[in-house]
């Protein structure tokens, strides 16, 4: 029988252990990009635009019309009067505040009107009449001169009454105030209550005062009120009842 013969391995050539199996690295899955993250949007309170003002509104301003037949008849009342003056544009400032056909006056005869005042045509005849019917007179009475210039405070102002809600006549160009006068021979009467011994100047003023009532329907002045201390208000204001007011 026969036997095989074990044999030992050659330890000259020993043989390595098998290298372990491992498996083949997956690839790993490809990442698609990825849009980047939206920043935060801060929310700002609206800030509202701001809104233009609205322009203030212009009063229209009438255009010239025809003179009427009054305005026509006055203005040869001037004339005959004597009266150098020019026409005028038509004035508008408010509804209250207007003159449709406004003139300045310029002198009456040879008294010179400083400075020129703008007026309704009617207020400009009433004064003009006034002037040369009683002012002239009585100041050749007691002066033995005429008068060379009226000083005039205020015509045309768009104003109301004094501590009240009524527009001033002034409003309309129907009333007008004078200051003081200058005679030919150079002097000057102011228009305020008069001294105890200025007999011509309160004479004067006293009898033009009150003679303004048939030219008037209103005649104010020293002695009525502190705002009519230093002068005569006069003018056309029309009154419900028809009265006029001198004081």
């Amino acid at each position: 029988m026969s036997t095989e013969q074990m044999t030992e391995p050659d330890p000259e050539f020993e043989q390595e252990p098998d290298a372990p199996m491992t498996a083949e690295p997956e690839e790993a899955p490809a990442i698609e990009p990825q849009p980047a993250p939206r920043q935060a949007m801060v929310a700002y309170p609206r800030i509202p635009s701001p809104v233009p003002a609205e322009p203030e509104a212009v009063p229209l301003r009438p255009r010239a019309m025809p003179l009427s037949s009054d305005e026509v008849e006055c203005r040869q009342r001037l004339r005959k009067l004597g009266v150098r003056y020019v026409d005028l544009k038509p004035i508008y400032d408010s509804p209250s505040c207007q003159i449709a056909h406004p003139i300045k006056l310029q002198a009456i005869g040879s008294v010179e009107m400083r400075p020129a005042a703008t007026l309704t045509c009617a207020m400009a005849a009433s004064f003009a009449a006034w002037t040369r019917n009683e002012l002239v007179p009585s100041s050749r009475l007691r002066y033995f001169s005429g008068v060379q210039t009226i000083h005039q405070g205020s015509a045309y102002s768009c104003r109301r009454i004094a501590r009240s809600r009524t527009m001033s006549a002034h409003s309309q160009g129907n009333a007008l105030d004078v200051m003081a006068l200058t005679l030919n021979n150079g002097k000057k009467i102011d228009v305020k209550k008069q001294g105890l011994f200025s007999f011509r100047a309160r004479g004067l003023l006293n009898n033009v005062r009150s003679d303004g009532c048939e030219y008037f329907t209103t005649v104010l002045g020293p002695g009525y009120n502190w705002d009519h201390r230093n002068h005569f208000h006069f003018d056309l204001m029309q009154r419900k009842n028809g009265r006029h007011a001198c004081h």
